[in-house]
């Protein structure tokens, strides 16, 4: 009866609406969390959960993290030499060829593996996307995107306020511990 309990509560806990979810921030997996429901289920089953942002170093150290966050992985990094993307409005950016085995590192020392939960987060919850695809396509069984990522959705005005992990006034802190850095060149 507990089991099935806990089934119900759990599953009802994550309220995203898969038609709500922008085309860009839909996976292959259709697993989605907001960052407020991934610190809910941080804090009541942190140790069965990896919890990876996944933004680039730049934006850690400059944006602050997750106090709740296991690890910074970035799933890309700019590119180099840095080069400007016309489509994007902005400078472009190179896939991490180590992202795959530096997170099976952070869930061999979590003690997890592969079927056990993983939440990315990334920005806004665009990266975090491709990010669950391509664990998936790896393997991995229950990977979420956090839909709203660190800094949230734009406004009409373009600034982020509308949601995300800072914006929900959720713990970060730009103090960042050296362990949970991803460190490889």
């Amino acid at each position: 009866m507990t089991l099935f309990f806990y089934y119900v509560c759990t599953a009802s806990v994550f309220a995203v609406d898969k038609k709500d979810i922008p085309e860009y921030k839909q996976t292959s997996a259709g697993l989605y969390v907001t960052s407020s429901e991934a610190f809910d289920e941080i804090q009541s089953q942190g140790n069965e959960i990896l919890f990876l942002d996944i933004r680039t170093r730049s934006e850690i150290a400059f944006v602050g993290m997750p106090v709740a966050a296991d690890a910074n992985v970035p799933y890309m990094f700019m590119a180099k030499p840095m080069t400007w993307n016309d489509d994007w409005d902005s400078f472009k950016m190179t896939g991490n060829p180590d992202f795959l085995n530096a997170v099976k590192q952070r869930l061999e020392e979590k003690g997890l593996t592969e079927d056990d939960k993983v939440f990315l987060m990334c920005r806004s919850g665009g990266r975090s996307a491709a990010a669950v695809d391509l664990l998936t396509k790896a393997g991995f069984t229950n990977v979420y995107s956090v839909v709203d990522g660190y800094e949230g959705d734009t406004a009409k005005n373009g600034k982020r306020i509308l949601n995300g992990w800072k914006n929900s006034d959720l713990p970060w802190s730009y103090k960042l511990d050296k362990k949970k850095m991803y460190l490889a060149n």
